[in-house]
């Protein structure tokens, strides 16, 4: 299966209109959070990513809460936090928000490291885990250099070993990864990635 990736579109007008492109090519696209800014635009993030016909699957960001994402998403996109799904014969699973808790605020939709494990723990097994914070050591540093992934994450990519996990929020890493296990770590960002994954 042809898998499209992104993260952090962030109203970026041009980096919707690539990935709408890039998606015509696809037999799954993957949205890893932060479609708008600050819990706003997010309709109009919705309607750039209108023409994207493949299977949809994307977890809210920080930019946006989970009620908001499945209040806005397109129809027939499967909308994940701390749920799966099956497509293609591929197994998904989940987790959205700012995890640890941000420094950004009331706006920002974060939950705590006990919150994603909770909703981390119901699985069990899964081909990619998708979340919007990556975890803890791999493509989580900022620009000061600080590491600000989750713990919760990182212990469920050991547990459950996927062959991918993908994520984003972390600006100064986007484009970086590494591995856990035997699970690669990718740090999307808002342009087209490409994977290629059989069930």
């Amino acid at each position: 299966m042809k898998i499209l990736a992104f993260s952090d579109l962030h109203l970026a007008r041009a980096r919707a209109a690539a990935l709408v492109d890039a998606s015509a090519e696809a037999d799954l696209v993957i949205g890893a959070g932060d479609f708008c800014n600050m819990r706003e635009g997010l309709a109009e993030a919705m309607a750039m990513l209108r023409g994207i016909t493949a299977p949809l699957v994307m977890v809210p960001g920080n930019a946006e809460s989970i009620d908001e994402l499945r209040a806005a998403a397109p129809e027939g996109a499967h909308v994940l936090h701390g749920q799966g799904a099956v497509i293609g014969g591929l197994r998904l699973f989940g987790l959205g928000g700012g995890v640890p808790v941000t420094p950004f605020g009331p706006w920002s939709w974060d939950l705590t490291e006990a919150q994603a494990a909770g909703l981390l723990a119901p699985c069990a097994q899964a081909d990619i885990l998708i979340t919007h914070s990556p975890p803890r050591g791999v493509a989580d540093v900022t620009s000061d250099g600080q590491s600000v992934g989750s713990t919760a994450i990182r212990e469920a990519i050991g547990r459950i070993g996927p062959k991918l996990a993908l994520c984003g929020h972390i600006h100064d890493s986007w484009g970086h990864e590494g591995t856990i296990g035997r699970t690669r770590v990718v740090n999307l960002g808002p342009r087209p990635n490409w994977f290629e994954l059989a069930p």
